[in-house]
């Protein structure tokens, strides 16, 4: 309940608008610049666990992890697979929705990363905090992933294939 409520706050509240693309290729390009940003979390992640296996007092390399290495390798291994499900329905999304609701692309960006970042926060406290991360992360997604199947099946089956 409170994704929605933080994406409708934000596309009334924040004080920008999303530049004209009346081509499929602007947009797409758009989208692209906006998950650059949604990179951030992974990348900050990735310096995290390089920092933290360098520093880890294992005594062989190849042993086994401790769990402070093991906690942000599994976080940046989640990172990227949600954040290529994230970017490809991003993708489609931009494609149907139209002018006045392109807003969505650096909202649901911004709330990605958010998600992630809070998601690794209450995954180093212990695993049983990190529901609500996790699930202000796949909620969206599930509910882009809903609506591009809507618009391509339903809205606008005879493009599907063009």
């Amino acid at each position: 309940l409170l994704c929605p409520c933080l994406i409708y706050g934000a596309y009334i509240f924040l004080p920008f608008d999303a530049p004209l693309l009346p081509t499929v290729s602007a947009r797409l390009v758009y989208t692209l610049r906006c998950a650059t940003f949604a990179t951030f979390p992974i990348v900050l992640g990735m310096i995290v666990s390089g920092i933290s296996r360098l520093c880890s007092s294992a005594l062989e390399p190849f042993g086994e992890l401790q769990r402070e290495v093991e906690i942000h390798r599994t976080y940046v291994s989640q990172s990227v697979h949600l954040f290529i499900l994230y970017f490809f329905n991003m993708a489609v999304l931009a494609t149907y929705l139209p002018q006045e609701l392109l807003k969505l692309i650096p909202l649901l960006t911004g709330l990605f990363a958010i998600s992630r970042l809070i998601f690794w926060m209450s995954y180093a406290i212990g695993r049983s905090f990190r529901a609500f991360g996790f699930s202000m992360t796949f909620l969206p997604l599930l509910a882009m992933l809903l609506w591009n199947l809507y618009g391509m099946f339903v809205l606008e089956p005879e493009n599907l294939l063009s």
